[in-house]
């Protein structure tokens, strides 16, 4: 990696979009700073610690970078971009008419680019009034009026719209995956913070042997956590195709030999973000009206939020734990059924002359993608678990609690891995064009 970006800084085109690229995180990062005028930038901070599901937040907090608990401009962040972008993907496999657009090619997902972007600003427009409205009155504005509420709907709207422009300009004039990129920036922030609490936790202050086998274990279960993660994102099952031969003309064609890469990890980290979502939507729904549940519905409020999980001594709370594996399995087979269709590639494929060899085109083809494909969900899903559960387990036993986790990890190392891919491949296309001209 490092080597790749040596040599990237040499090639003048590719060090201007790193440069680009460096000045819009270092804007991002000063927006977090900037407070909206008519907050209490501590109001947030002090309502989650008051939360017995504190740590439904975390994860939100993560991805904002801590915009979020500070009341930056930049307080809801790329969130409403995510989320449109995941509603505009699942309602393109629901609506006909959004489907054609995506098979228009070019034309077609400029014209979802653009309708996400509205949906954006809407989602954006709809949580910030939610915010001012419903947090207002409680203490978040210093003077509870309709010029302050509007003040803030209108800065937190501006600063998620801000920041879906600047991912959209580092995808254009950067490195490419603008949006992916600021999201790592946001995620990585924290991670300082977290990695000197961890240590001021179990390291700093304790006996020279035990700090020392304490730094030594969070390192390693950290090192070993990235090394899961790379191989997840990387596994892939080829598939093999052969293309029959056929006449053109006076020429035979054909015959060629490719492949179907399925990904193990076919779904990403959509399923830990739908599966965390739906198990904290209920905790954090309490924390705004202030119930705290009673009787059965407070077992079950505190069985759904991760900061009870595995605890010595109250396992039956970690039965919210299976519940997540359960969702986390459900989403993965969910998310990969409307994203690859068998039944479309294999007619594809036969059209083009295609076939898997040993397998019969058509519906023999679909029968047997999905077969593969189940399987390869399966261990992706189970991959996905182990990540994620792994600080689950240490923060229940030994009460290590930090804002990033194995989502955090996930995407950190996949867009970092995807963005290097793509620098490569510039330098490469660079050389190549290098070579013909001269």
């Amino acid at each position: 990696m490092f080597s790749t970006l040596k040599n990237a800084f040499k090639i003048k085109d590719i060090r201007k979009k790193l440069i680009f690229t460096f000045c819009m995180l270092v804007v991002i990062r000063l927006g977090s700073q900037l407070p909206v005028p008519g907050v209490d930038r501590h109001y947030f901070s002090n309502w989650f610690a008051q939360q017995t599901g504190g740590d439904a937040f975390n994860f939100f907090d993560a991805f904002t970078g801590g915009s979020f608990l500070n009341m930056s401009v930049l307080a809801l962040n790329i969130t409403p971009y995510i989320t449109s972008s995941i509603i505009m993907q699942l309602l393109t496999i629901a609506i006909p008419k959004l489907e054609e657009m995506q098979r228009e090619g070019e034309d077609g997902r400029k014209k979802i680019a653009s309708i996400t972007r509205y949906l954006t600003v809407g989602l954006a427009l709809i949580e910030s009034s939610a915010l001012a409205i419903t947090f207002g009155r409680s203490g978040l504005l210093e003077d509870y009026n309709f010029f302050n509420v509007i003040t803030v709907i209108a800065a937190l709207t501006a600063g998620s719209a801000f920041l879906m422009w600047i991912g959209e300009r580092i995808t254009e004039k950067g490195v490419g995956n603008g949006i992916s990129i600021v999201l790592v920036i946001n995620i990585i922030s924290r991670i300082p913070q977290d990695i000197t609490q961890l240590f001021e936790q179990f390291v700093f202050g304790k006996a020279i042997a035990v700090g020392a086998l304490a730094a030594v274990i969070i390192v390693a279960i950290i090192v070993l956590m990235v090394v899961l993660v790379i191989i997840l994102n990387d596994g892939t099952r080829k598939i093999p195709v052969q293309y029959a031969k056929k006449v053109q003309g006076r020429k035979m064609v054909g015959g060629q030999t490719s492949s179907i890469p399925l990904k193990v990890n076919t779904s990403g980290v959509i399923p830990i973000i739908f599966a965390s979502s739906l198990m904290q939507l209920p905790v954090i729904v309490c924390g705004f009206f202030g119930y705290s549940g009673s009787g059965v519905w407070a077992h079950i409020l505190r069985g759904l939020s991760s900061s009870n999980w595995c605890k010595p001594g109250e396992l039956v709370y970690s039965i919210g734990l299976l519940v997540y594996v359960a969702l986390v399995i459900f989403f993965a087979y969910f998310y990969t059924s409307i994203t690859f269709n068998p039944i479309e590639i294999a007619e594809n494929m036969k059209k083009q002359g295609g076939f898997i060899p040993g397998i019969r085109p058509g519906r023999p083809t679909s029968e047997y993608l999905t077969r593969i494909l189940n399987y390869i969900v399966f261990i992706g899903a189970v991959g996905l678990t182990i990540v994620c559960v792994i600080p689950f387990v240490f923060n229940g036993v030994f009460g290590a609690s930090v804002s990033f986790g194995g989502t955090s990890l996930i995407i950190i190392v996949s867009v970092v891995l995807e963005t290097m891919k793509q620098i490569e491949s510039q330098m490469l296309v660079r050389n190549y064009k290098g070579f013909l001209n001269d």
